[in-house]
């Protein structure tokens, strides 16, 4: 063979054997990418699944927050919802006064409940009713927060002039005795859960239903009539149901209207 066909032979041999490596190099970035696509994919799929786990047992209750009081005569009917004033868009708060009346002004937030209970640990001997005026909010820690005072037995009461609407008359229904003032606004609308879970619109439809199986079992467990649920959930919720204080009676969700009594004291 000829200096110059080895020559050739020797050029074509390196340059395949460059090519070679080159796509084995090639092949292992390639190999690479896909596998750490996988697992940021595995990471991404992991966190969805847990944030949809999380949802049942911690749904995110969702009562918008809500309208100012209305005069007397747009009682017992939907009403439009104004935003609240800047004290009660600030989450509730809680003011202990000298004669034993706790103030809980503000929006129920998700861990208000909790805050709530730190406040009865530490000063819940001093306390005898719970005196509300709020937007309302997060339903499932009205719930913990109405359970904890009747366990307590407290009493619980809306103050003529003041309000409490939206998940706030869950609280207000656990009172052992429950007054509402004469110029009172309670009132109620549908709860709205936010579900972030890969299913969509069945995972927030799965988590109202139990949303409100949660609330009419602790309606019912308080003494309420479950009429009250009811127009919650025949009302928008962008509007409020006001109860005239007869319906507030007649519901057993006051145990006083007014000055007067209106049903009997509730069961501890």
């Amino acid at each position: 063979m000829s200096v110059f066909s080895r020559s050739r032979l020797h050029g074509w041999l390196g340059t395949r054997a460059d090519d070679d490596m080159l796509r084995a190099l090639f092949g292992v970035m390639l190999t690479a990418t896909v596998s750490v696509l996988a697992l940021d994919y595995q990471t991404l799929s992991d966190a969805a699944v847990e944030r949809h786990a999380s949802m049942p047992s911690s749904p995110t209750p969702g009562i918008t927050p809500s309208a100012e009081p209305l005069p007397d005569g747009g009682k017992g009917r939907p009403a439009p919802l104004r935003q609240p004033d800047a004290q009660l868009q600030k989450t509730m708060s809680f003011d202990l006064q000298s004669d034993g009346r706790l103030l809980a002004t503000g929006t129920i937030m998700p861990g208000t409940g909790k805050a709530f209970a730190d406040e009865i640990g530490k000063r819940g001997g001093y306390v005898k009713t719970v005196v509300l005026h709020s937007p309302g909010g997060s339903l499932t820690d009205a719930l913990a927060i109405g359970r904890l005072i009747r366990d307590k037995k407290f009493a619980t009461e809306v103050e003529s002039g003041r309000y409490c609407a939206s998940a706030c008359p869950l609280i207000f229904a656990g009172g052992i005795e429950r007054r509402a003032g004469f110029k009172a606004a309670i009132g109620v609308h549908r709860a709205v859960t936010i579900s972030s879970g890969p299913l969509g619109e069945r995972d927030g439809m799965e988590d109202g239903q139990r949303v409100s199986a949660l609330a009419q079992k602790y309606l019912r467990e308080m003494g309420v009539d479950l009429a009250v649920w009811i127009h919650a959930m025949e009302t928008p919720n962008d509007r409020l149901y006001y109860f005239k204080s007869d319906e507030l009676a007649a519901l057993k969700l006051a145990t006083q209207t007014g000055d007067k009594p209106a049903v009997a004291k509730a069961k501890s």
